[in-house]
């Protein structure tokens, strides 16, 4: 019998410890997820985009397949490269989440110059209207989909990676980025399916109905391009912020603090100003001021990122990246020169 209560005991000890263990990776993940905003954002953004000028009955299905191609990114082959150079190169990852923020600020200023040229039209996005039609325009748009996921996985997983402590097991790490890159593409293809759907909703609501109901469907309709503007828009200032703060930081680890520590002095004096809400007045400094050097960094790199970058890539990382899915099962990836973002 005191054998029995022994074991009972030691169960109830390794069960608080996993409930501690379980309690810890859920608030890491849901910090990983926090600072991974910006890119998080843009994928909710951007993803509607793949969707347009097919049936409604096909959007679902759709967003289910760059889904199942997102998880696959982050889980087959984004995963163990992290833990591998969490393991032997953990100099890397403040580098490489550098080189995430940075390409976070071409994608925003990017998106910021289209605004100031409207008439001219990106590679980037000629493969949201390709010519084609049924299961071929398809499966053409979920490649486009699955690649631009893969970009901007990598950056997500990659900044998980950075604020994940130096002291945790290997395997505390692993169960982190799963919970990091489940939980993420869940949030983003749930919210980006309530997104495409709205318009249905609104519009079954609205027709053949009267009253409040009625009302509610014709202003979802109304209201949603206006939505999708906005959402496009936070979408960007978040890549500039996140970008650009990502940037800030990692050159303050690797040794040139100036910039950095220039604008926590403006964001103190910023706070000393408004005593009625100095957390307030002190974050909206420092995303300001990170959103500009975000912007100035993006607006260089357009010419390098275009034309020597992009073009090096899709003749370099994506076919290897194709022959792992492939390998895998993980399905087509399409053609080369889809990877763009737009």
């Amino acid at each position: 019998m005191s054998g029995l209560i022994a074991l009972l005991d030691d169960v109830a000890a390794i069960s608080k410890v996993a409930a501690a263990s379980l309690d810890d990776v859920a608030g890491q993940a849901a910090k990983a997820g926090a600072k991974a905003a910006g890119a998080v954002i843009d994928d909710a953004a951007v993803t509607p985009k793949y969707l347009q000028g097919f049936q409604a009955t096909r959007e679902l299905p759709i967003v289910w397949k760059i889904a199942r191609g997102s998880l696959f990114n982050k889980l087959v082959i984004l995963l163990p490269m992290a833990l591998l150079l969490s393991a032997f190169a953990p100099w890397l990852i403040t580098p490489l989440l550098m080189i995430g923020g940075a390409y976070l600020c071409f994608e925003g200023a990017e998106k910021v110059a289209h605004l100031f040229a409207r008439g001219e039209r990106h590679d980037s996005e000629q493969h949201i209207h390709p010519e084609g039609d049924g299961a071929a325009l398809e499966e053409k748009r979920v490649a486009g989909a699955i690649k631009t996921d893969f970009i901007l996985s990598a950056e997500i997983m990659t900044i998980a990676l950075a604020t994940i402590p130096v002291e945790d097991s290997l395997w505390m790490k692993a169960l982190i980025l799963v919970v990091v890159a489940i939980g993420i593409t869940l949030a983003v293809y749930g919210a980006v399916a309530l997104i495409v759907k709205a318009d249905d909703v609104g519009l079954h609501m609205a027709t053949g109905r009267r009253g409040v109901l009625a009302a509610l469907g014709r202003g979802i309709v109304k209201f949603m391009p206006g939505f999708m503007v906005a959402l496009t828009t936070l979408g960007t200032a978040a890549m500039l912020w996140v970008g650009g703060q990502i940037v800030l930081h990692g050159m303050g680890e690797l040794g040139w603090h100036a910039p950095y520590d220039w604008i926590k002095h403006r964001a103190e004096d910023a706070a000393a100003l408004v005593p009625q809400a100095p957390g307030v007045a002190a974050w909206a400094t420092t995303a300001f001021f990170d959103g500009l050097f975000g912007l100035a960094l993006g607006m260089a790199l357009i010419p390098l990122v275009t034309r020597v970058i992009n073009p090096l890539l899709a003749v370099t990382v994506l076919p290897v990246i194709g022959a792992v899915r492939t390998m895998f099962g993980g399905g087509s990836t399409g053609k080369i020169g889809e990877q763009s973002r737009k």
